[in-house]
């Protein structure tokens, strides 16, 4: 038998392998039985504690009340006992700082009692506020480095869990992360700061209606996409390993044309993989709902039922991370970069968004008759006009160095923000603006032609997959998130620019109603006003298509094709009123975050740069060199021998003029990578966009070729046909 070389090998690994499947058994144990389980939910917290403490930590929870010291000691101790119970050692204060991910630092419940034992203590202190080091997390000039105190604060309307780990369990308590002097660090306390302030402009909406409720959330589901690829493939590739995406790879033969991946039959490992993911986050009471193949080889979806947007926020978190620590157990990999494959499909993450009262009623519910839903048609026309006032907003919220492989793709919505409303809605904001709606498009029922078929109802309008921000029913979904972003960025921002057209909104029908005039003429005297300034924005065709981008030229929308581009508008004056406005950030936050993410674009391409020279010259050009000497030899050998070697010449010609491009190319990127660009944190950014990545471009098209032409035994690294094809 030849001997295999390391690719080979691997293929033949994967092909014997074999993996326990069987892992989770629900007829044992019924997901209605295991969901949330683990979490220290409201109807933990009503049996185990007293009820004045139950009912003064729920007034907390849902409407915002302060928590003294003393019902903060009894939560704790509670929550002490519960999550001893759950086999917990440990408790730790999850928070999220700029990074994108999640943190943690654990501290046990042990405490000596001086007589040579000890005891298990939690105090309403430790359980409401921590103290991890802040010097080494992005704070983008909030704190210098040798100022390392930072806050960590229970944010008690996310319930505390309890994570299972191999050896002992831990008790996890979601926190927001502020400095010493009080800034926030993290992605949650500007989340929650936004979704106070929606509540509040929410609220006068619904008193002009003659509703008086509590509190308005704002609400999320988010579908989240991510690929999964054996784990010996992500080991043999150092660019997923160390980047997250290939740096390298030629287009397979066989890719995504044939549409035969989207909504397929699940494979089998993926199937048992997902299965154990999902009991883990019943337990934690994610309400994970739906998976299935998505469009790319190899590419899935797991999405949930609606929660609020903060506790969406951190049971999305979860999700990956949940996905992330179960693959291996399976033998593959989890990958939630947005681009991990050149040339097909990459992986998104759609934030379905609304507005709830905490009586539970959709605002966003258009009702059967929509037109003559006032009420739904102002919280509509309010996102619409907050959307066209602020598109360049939107844009940067979904910024960064992994999404700009995506945005503007086949697979993706273009940069250009726009509305899809579909043809019912459409129709009612085109009355609207003329003066009153009047009719409301129904979309009656489908006949399918065969008779023992069921009559379908069919909706007023169909769907658009090539809007950024598209209404679905009683929700926008904002498509444009990536994979591997946190959701708290988009929502903060969505909140934000929500509120303040809702405020505009309630200013003008307050002042107008105060003076005696009926709300509804009053309606239906502004919201046309509204729509004249704002239906740019609005656009129900193919945003892929070269048409829509002229058109949107000519509406004046911007179109920020790239994180770099998009960046600045951070810190754009209109930007810092609005924020500091509604105490979202300050201007200290909103530059610190501008700093942040210029330097995180910066250091995730000096990364792959850096990968991609690695790469080059101790993998590819070495294999290549092998098989030119390979074919260098076959032609000495034939014309040695008399024999005609015309067509080997051209092969050896081929790959050396490919070798030195090859090498050329790589040169170049190395220039780049030894040239410090000067000024300030964006000037470096601009420079890792101009130079450094189209020097990289420039190695892996080079590389690429090379793919095509050496032989196969001496490629170095897994290919995409096999990557994606081998299950």
């Amino acid at each position: 038998m030849a001997k295999l070389n390391g690719r080979q090998n691997i293929i033949h690994n994967i092909a014997t392998s074999r993996h326990k499947l069987d892992n989770v058994n629900f007829k044992e144990s019924h997901f209605k039985e295991i969901f949330g389980s683990n979490v220290f939910n409201e109807s933990v917290q009503r049996e185990r504690l007293s009820k004045p403490v139950f009912k003064a930590l729920q007034r907390t929870i849902k409407l915002g009340t302060t928590l003294d010291a003393a019902i903060a000691d009894a939560v704790a101790s509670a929550m002490k006992d519960w999550a001893l119970e759950k086999g917990a050692t440990h408790f730790t204060h999850l928070f999220q700082p700029m990074t994108g991910l999640t943190a943690e630092k654990h501290d046990s419940f042990l405490s000596p009692s001086g007589d040579g034992n000890a005891i298990a203590e939690f105090s309403g202190k430790e359980l409401c506020q921590g103290e991890p080091d802040a010097s080494s997390f992005p704070s983008g000039g909030l704190r210098a480095t040798f100022e390392a105190r930072g806050y960590t604060a229970w944010d008690p309307t996310s319930p505390a869990y309890i994570q299972e780990n191999p050896n002992g369990s831990t008790l996890v308590i979601p926190t927001a992360f502020i400095s010493w002097t009080g800034e926030a660090l993290d992605k949650k306390t500007p989340l929650l700061r936004s979704m106070e302030a929606l509540s509040t402009q929410a609220k006068r909406i619904l008193k002009l209606f003659g509703k008086d409720c509590s509190k308005v959330f704002t609400t999320v589901g988010p579908e989240q996409e991510y690929f999964l690829i054996d784990s010996q493939f992500f080991f043999a590739r150092p660019d997923l390993l160390n980047a997250g995406r290939t740096l390298f790879g030629a287009n397979p033969p066989k890719g995504q044309e044939l549409e035969d991946q989207y909504f397929g039959a699940i494979p089998e490992r993926v199937l048992a993989c997902m299965a154990d993911a999902e009991t883990q986050l019943f337990k934690l009471g994610v309400p994970v709902k739906t998976r299935h193949n998505e469009v790319a080889p190899s590419q899935y979806e797991i999405a949930p039922i609606f929660e609020d947007s903060n506790l969406a926020t951190d049971h999305n978190q979860l999700v990956m991370e949940v996905i992330r620590r179960t693959a291996p157990k399976y033998g593959l990999a989890a990958l939630f970069h947005e681009k991990p494959f050149a040339g097909i499909n990459g992986s998104g993450k759609h934030n379905n968004w609304s507005m709830s009262s905490d009586d539970g009623e959709n605002l966003l519910n258009p009702g059967s008759t929509p037109h003559e839903n006032a009420q739904f048609l102002v919280f509509c026309v309010a996102v619409i006009r907050a959307v066209a006032k602020y598109p360049e907003l939107l844009r940067v919220t979904v910024s960064g160095a992994n999404n700009d492989h995506r945005l503007g793709a086949n697979e993706a919505p273009p940069a250009i923000i726009s509305i899809f409303l579909g043809d019912q809605l459409q129709d009612i904001m085109d009355q609207l603006e003329k003066g009153a709606a009047k009719s409301t498009k129904q979309g009656g029922f489908m006949e399918i032609g065969v008779s023992v078929l069921p009559k379908l109802p069919k909706d007023a309008g169909d769907r658009n997959r090539t809007s950024p921000f598209a209404f679905t029913g009683n929700k926008f979904e904002f498509r444009a998130v990536g994979s591997s972003q946190s959701i708290a960025g988009p929502n903060t921002v969505l909140n934000t620019i929500v509120s303040e057209s809702l405020d505009f909104i309630a200013t003008e029908l307050e002042k107008v109603t105060a003076g005696g005039k009926n709300l509804n003429l009053a309606v239906q005297e502004l919201l046309p006003k509204i729509l004249k300034d704002s239906k740019k924005v609005l656009f129900n065709g193919d945003g892929y298509s070269e048409e829509w981008h002229k058109e949107a030229e000519k509406r004046g929308l911007p179109n920020l094709k790239n994180t770099v581009d998009a960046l600045a508008k951070i810190v754009s004056k209109e930007s810092l009123e609005l924020f500091a406005k509604y105490k979202v950030y300050n201007e200290a936050e909103l530059r610190s975050r501008f700093t942040i993410l210029c330097e995180n674009y910066v250091k995730v391409v000096t990364v792959e740069a850096k990968l991609t020279s690695f790469m080059a010259k101790t993998m590819i050009i070495p294999a290549c060199l092998r098989y030119q000497t390979e074919v260098a030899g076959a032609v000495a050998t034939s014309k040695a021998a008399g024999v005609e070697a015309t067509t080997s010449m051209e092969l050896l010609k081929t790959l050396n003029s490919q070798i030195i491009t090859l090498s050329t190319a790589v040169a170049k990127l190395d220039a780049v990578l030894a040239h410090h660009a000067s000024g300030e944190p964006y000037d470096h950014s601009k420079y890792s966009r101009d130079a450094a990545v189209p020097a990289m471009n420039e190695v892996r098209a080079a590389a690429d070729k090379l793919e095509a032409i050496v032989a196969d035994d001496l490629w170095p690294i897994p290919t995409y046909r096999e990557m994606l094809f081998i299950k």
